[in-house]
This record gives C-alpha cells, structure tokens and sequence, in this order.
C-alpha cells in the first residue's frame, strides 16, 4: 500500500489524453510535403521530450534540413483544430482518478512539455480543468524531460517537497525526469511500454488511471 502524497503531478499528452496519438497522425499527413517519411518507431523517440533535446533527436532522424518548428506548428495546429470539434480524448479511468482524488481533498496539477495556454485549451476541451490547481508547461522552464526541472518547478509552486508528491507518467523521459527529482513515479504506458531498466525506477506500472486507486486504497 503506497501513501498518499501531498501533490500529483500529471503529464498531459499521453496520460490524460489520448493525445500523442492524434499528433502522430497529424504530423503524419505532413511530413510527405516536406519529403520525409513517416514511421511509428521515429516517433516513439521522441515521447515525453521536447525544446533542445527534441531537435537533437528528430536531427538524428532526419539529418539537419528538418524543419522542427514549422513542422511541430503545422501538427498542433491540426491537432488542435480537431480537438476544438470532437473535444479533447480524455484516456480511460482519468476522470475516476480525478474525482477519487477530489474527494480526498489533495490538490493536483499538470506538467507538461506543451506551452501553458495550450495546455489550459486542451484540460478545457476535455472538461476536466477544475480538478487541476495549476499548470506548469514547457515555456515555463528552460529544460525538457528527461531533466527534472519541470517537475521540481510543479512542487516548488504546490509547496511540497519531491519526497512528498508523486507524479503520474506514460513515457520513458518522464519516468527519468521525476526520478532525476526523486519523486515517485507511476506509470500508465501509452504508445510504449518502458524498458525493464526505466521500469524499474516506477513505483508502479499500471494499464488505466483507474487502477492507480487500489494502490492506495
């Protein structure tokens, strides 16, 4: 039985919505205007990450002409007109955790690589903005998962220390980041299931949100 913490901190994209997915294949429809070639496995790379460490990535990929940021906006863009009709896919046992944790009186929060305002629109669009007391995104800090910054920026805003919160995780870089701040992590794999070595530094792996509860209860 894990205690509770002071603070969860969840990822965005891939956690709380069904989101990387939907950018995959918006950036899917464009990579071919630009001559390249859209495969799964290229984008699994880059999971959980982004700003510098982002590009050096997609350079490795796609050599150095690889317009990341055109490319990225154009995606988002797509993504987010889609989402603005059909709404944000908000993943399975999300809205269960969040109302258990509601009702246990514990604040929360989102960390995330995509820009505050963004983020803001998307927990909007998927109706569960409310369960959420603040937000740190990527244009808040200066580095991306996997270094830690982003999440040692959220317990410094909740006021608790890393010990004390827990963070809730679908990608490798994640898993690192939290671990590089010694918090607790919990993963609910999305796209790819972390290897045994990453595995291993999750408090626990877990298939949907909603079996984060028996964990504690």
């Amino acid at each position: 039985m894990m205690r509770l913490p002071e603070l969860f901190v969840f990822d965005m994209d891939g956690l709380l919505f069904d989101t990387e997915r939907l950018f995959m294949n918006k950036r899917a429809e464009i990579l071919p205007e630009y001559g390249y070639v859209h495969r799964e496995e290229d984008y699994i790379r880059t999971l959980g990450t982004s700003g510098d460490h982002l590009k050096v990535v997609l350079t490795e990929i796609y050599g150095p002409e690889y317009p990341a940021d055109e490319i990225s906006q154009r995606s988002r863009a797509l993504q987010l007109a889609h989402m603005r009709e059909h709404g944000a896919p908000v993943k399975e046992g999300i809205k269960d955790l969040l109302a258990w944790i509601a009702n246990k009186g514990i604040p929360c929060c989102v960390a995330t690589a995509t820009a505050s305002v963004h983020a803001d629109e998307i927990l909007k669009l998927g109706d569960i903005r409310p369960y959420f007391s603040f937000i740190v995104g990527g244009d808040q800090v200066s580095h991306s998962k996997p270094h830690p910054e982003i999440f040692l920026t959220a317990c410094s805003a909740g006021g608790v220390t890393p010990e004390h919160a827990l963070v809730l995780e679908d990608s490798e870089n994640g898993i690192l980041a939290a671990d590089a701040a010694g918090i607790p992590v919990i993963c609910i794999p999305d796209m790819k299931y972390p290897a045994s070595e990453i595995a291993n530094k999750t408090a626990a792996i877990v298939k949907t949100a909603a079996d984060v509860i028996p964990l504690f209860d």
